[in-house]
């Protein structure tokens, strides 16, 4: 046992969805500390180009345009990503929220979460498969990563119905594709995070993070080093037996209350 390998994923090349902040950032920037190439891809330009060049002061990190609400840029995004050659983990992030009452969420709303939320995960996962299956071994498995949430575990207070809705569909995926891409050797898990400090997060934790902290088994938010390590952790030939899992990263907050 190497333990010096075991963690390694310097070996790996890495597309991150929604990569320009975020979770995504903080996956994106452990990759990229951890010497694997990585690819970001965000709908905006211009915070897509800010943090490439932010995280390519620590290691190699690429940028890409890309709207995934639709199938077709999800294969717009696939075939820009054989630019940089065949990529061996995927981190489906990209994803919207909203929360509002009933009587808001119409058609339109769930419309644009779920496509966003779950179909693009799926579609990328399609479009990449060819990647990942063909950079996998037994021994090295590729891997996929689905950002889920733990308000597809729990129900949440907050009144985001096509959104932790969408969160548990992830979850669900995730075992599908996960039984569907072992004989393939490609691993498939979600992580589902509690409280991060996100542009998505900003407004609940600038007016509750105190409230949310207390409430929390270990009494603090998530940092990023967190979310860089359950994923290098899942990335890594430490995690190559497991797939399937839906692991909650939450400081215990949808599990030991």
């Amino acid at each position: 046992m190497d333990l010096n390998s075991l963690f390694s994923v310097s070996d790996r090349r890495v597309l991150v969805t929604g990569g320009a902040s975020g979770i995504g950032s903080m996956i994106a920037e452990g990759f990229v500390r951890g010497g694997a190439e990585v690819i970001i891809a965000s709908r905006k330009i211009s915070a897509v180009e800010a943090e490439a060049e932010r995280l390519g002061a620590f290691g190699t990190c690429h940028g890409l345009q890309a709207d995934l609400s639709t199938e077709e840029g999800c294969r717009a995004l696939a075939e820009q990503v054989g630019q940089f050659g065949p990529i061996s983990v995927l981190v489906n992030n990209a994803g919207a929220t909203w929360g509002a009452p009933m009587d808001q969420h119409t058609h339109d709303v769930w419309n644009r979460i779920l496509d966003l939320n779950v179909e693009a995960l799926f579609h990328m996962s399609r479009f990449m498969r060819g990647d990942l299956a063909g950079m996998a071994s037994r021994e090295r498995p590729s891997t996929i990563i689905n950002i889920g949430s733990i308000d597809g575990i729990r129900v949440p207070d907050m009144q985001t119905y096509a959104y932790s809705t969408s969160k548990a569909a992830v979850h669900h995926l995730t075992r599908r594709l996960a039984k569907e891409l072992a004989p393939s050797n490609i691993t498939v898990n979600a992580i589902a995070p509690g409280p991060f400090p996100s542009r998505m997060m900003a407004a609940t934790l600038n007016a509750f993070q105190d409230a949310i902290e207390q409430a929390t088994p270990l009494r603090r938010i998530g940092a990023p080093e967190d979310m860089a390590g359950i994923a290098i952790l899942l990335a890594s030939t430490a995690g190559a037996y497991i797939t399937g899992a839906i692991i909650p990263v939450d400081g215990g907050l949808a599990t030991c209350l």
